[in-house]
């Protein structure tokens, strides 16, 4: 199945002043291990937010989701309350619009995101840092293996998945101290 990406954001200003920043990398890189340790560090900063996804698959303690039923998801779509959607590994994920409201006061929002919806989010927000966390691909294919997740599907399927997407901004080897790496993830968040 291919991945399908839309926005519900409209008009033609780019969405600002604050900062959107992207965290993308293949399944197993480490996204939300890093996104959990930088919340964590920023948790009594009101500047910065970690909005949850809305997933079509049940919660884990590997990642900050909120589940929900497909039939679910398909009526927030149409309600109009995702401000990022897109399917990949037969699931759905969406970004709440409430995002959008975080920008527009001046708060940097940091999300898991696919690679897909790079190009659609730097043509409608002022400001997009593409963080890239990466491993070697034992690496991920042993944290995928580790998840224990029914709905990951074949590891080797989820691990093949290619998607072509623009060079980002920032890059994590997201290999050693999760800590080492999620303080290249807060200078990312930083502006440094």
């Amino acid at each position: 199945m291919s991945d399908i990406v839309t926005m519900s954001v409209s008009g033609t200003d780019l969405i600002g002043p604050g900062r959107l920043i992207l965290v993308v990398g293949p399944s197993g890189a480490g996204k939300d291990t890093l996104i959990g340790l930088a919340r964590t560090a920023r948790a009594e900063d009101k500047g910065v937010v970690f909005p949850q996804r809305i997933v079509t698959r049940e919660a884990s303690s590997f990642e900050n989701n909120e589940a929900v039923s497909p039939t679910l998801f398909g009526q927030m779509l149409a309600h109009g309350d995702f401000a990022f959607q897109w399917e990949a590994h037969g699931l759905r994920y969406g970004i709440p619009r409430s995002i959008i409201d975080d920008v527009r006061a001046g708060r940097t929002v940091v999300m898991n995101a696919s690679r897909t919806i790079i190009d659609f989010a730097r043509r409608s927000y002022a400001n997009v840092c593409v963080v890239a966390v990466t491993a070697p691909p034992d690496v991920l294919a042993g944290r995928v293996a580790a998840r224990g997740r029914s709905s990951d599907g074949n590891v080797g399927d989820r691990l093949r998945r290619i998607v072509s997407s623009p060079e980002p901004d920032v890059i994590i080897n997201n290999v050693g101290s999760a800590e080492e790496h999620a303080a290249e993830l807060l200078q990312a968040i930083d502006g440094v």
